[in-house]
């Protein structure tokens, strides 16, 4: 089967969008006027120029060979990824069979597919030969983690002391001190090559006089700041899980070394979240066998969005393997065996009660979690006063929607779709409520809705 033969739709291909304005733009370009001499290929290829401001049109291409991560590339100076120009060529390409006709790529769309594959086998080359080179001296390498242990741990007792000095002096003298200080900090465990730590050390600094009740927030985060640091210098008593997350919570990358696990992939939801330095892609996946939900984690620069890309409500067989540490969820995909294509499955979902309880049963295994993925079933969205919740539609229970959830215009989409009227609903659930990404009408009825 060729990916011709699979057709998204138009939110699966929006859920692509690096933010709001793109999707926007995109969605003025999905229609055939400004486009010219676009085609598509059965090896996985689209193209075409699309009119703009200037007086030559933006070339576009996009290789969808290996339909799990899409590639793209545009004559056009944007930043994002993909542009509004891609966005807007898939979409034109999902419309009604013919509107993008088959045919050969003009030559310089085939020069970057070309181009771009070729220097992906380059990669898997170079890639083996560092991993082989770079595994033949384990001494070395245990040296090394040693020198970085011993930073980690001059520096989590230098936060030790930094925290201690901060409760003997009461909680009003970190509304005086400002956020230099943290920042400062920060820096020292940036130094000691825990990036985990700094990043939690800015959270904390940005706290004080942030609005009503930080005291108690402030002093929460301290707790488990207190707590990460003594997790590291008592690691050694730790079961083997804990330790993993303790590790991976200060800043210590390990591999995905857990066995491969084959199963067909539902992709639940994507979305990016960016600060000045990188954008993090979160991608949420369900294995209908295996029961499994697994995160995929992909980086970009600032400004870009990672590469890695999966259209929301389709399903893919591949492989997944798991990273250490106790209730850790991220996963890294290895070998993809199908393209994504439209499936029934739907994850299986809980009362809003059973949600708490979930989320509680993952705080056990790893306290420093903000939230953990669940999938409410039959539930409706209702106001609550100023704010929103999730109601059971078979009981008097409701969850509360996250303050970020509240005030996203997805919102709005959820409150259509549902229309009084229960609806799944998947996304993340924590301390501060629940945060809505994907929606589905009646089972069986309707595709994925993205909320992100």
């Amino acid at each position: 089967m060729t990916q011709q033969a699979v057709r998204w739709t138009a939110d699966q291909v929006l859920a692509l969008a690096p933010d709001v304005a793109s999707r926007r733009a995109g969605s003025e370009l999905g229609a055939a006027a400004p486009w010219s001499e676009a085609g598509s290929s059965d090896e996985g290829t689209v193209w075409g120029l699309c009119r703009g401001s200037g007086s030559k049109p933006y070339r576009t291409v996009i290789d969808i060979a290996d339909s799990t991560a899409p590639a793209y590339q545009c004559s056009c100076p944007s930043r994002k990824f993909p542009c509004k120009h891609a966005l807007g060529l898939l979409l034109l390409w999902a419309g009604p069979d013919g509107t993008v006709p088959r045919g050969q790529a003009p030559d310089w769309a085939e020069r970057w597919i070309e181009g771009r594959r070729d220097r992906a086998q380059e990669q898997r080359t170079a890639g083996g030969a560092y991993g082989a080179a770079s595994s033949g001296d384990p001494e070395a390498a245990r040296r090394r983690a040693e020198r970085r242990a011993e930073r980690i741990t001059a520096g989590a007792s230098e936060l030790e002391q930094r925290l201690t000095d901060l409760l003997r002096g009461g909680l009003a003298s970190a509304e005086q001190t400002g956020y230099g200080l943290w920042e400062e900090t920060a820096a020292r465990m940036v130094d000691a090559q825990a990036p985990g730590l700094a990043a939690r050390v800015r959270e904390l600094g940005a706290l004080p006089s942030s609005g009503p009740g930080w005291p108690v927030r402030f002093l929460e985060e301290c707790a488990l700041l207190h707590l990460l640091d003594q997790g590291w210098l008592r690691r050694e008593r730790l079961p083997d899980g804990l330790a993993a997350t303790v590790r991976s919570r200060v800043g210590i990358s390990g591999s995905a070394d857990g066995p491969p696990v084959r199963d067909r992939w539902l992709v639940l939801a994507q979305y990016d979240t960016a600060d000045a330095r990188l954008t993090t892609r979160r991608i949420w996946l369900h294995g209908a066998e295996s029961g499994r939900t697994v995160l995929l984690l992909s980086y970009g620069a600032a400004g870009r969005a990672p590469e890695l890309a999966l259209p929301v409500g389709l399903a893919f067989e591949a492989e997944v393997s798991a990273y250490p540490g106790a209730g850790q969820l991220r996963a890294a995909l290895g070998d993809r065996f199908t393209p994504p294509a439209p499936t029934a499955t739907r994850p299986p979902g809980l009362t809003t009660s059973q949600a708490t309880a979930r989320y509680g049963e993952a705080l056990r295994a790893d306290p420093w979690l903000d939230s953990c993925p669940v999938t409410l079933d039959r539930v409706v969205p209702t106001p609550d006063g100023d704010s929103w919740q999730l109601a059971d539609y078979d009981g008097d229970l409701a969850l509360p929607l996250t303050p970020s959830a509240r005030s996203r215009p997805d919102l709005w989409r959820l409150v259509a779709l549902s229309g009084g009227a229960p609806v799944t609903v998947f996304g993340e659930c924590g301390h501060r409520g629940f945060t809505p990404l994907t929606a589905w009408a009646q089972e069986g009825t309707g595709d994925a809705v993205p909320l992100c």
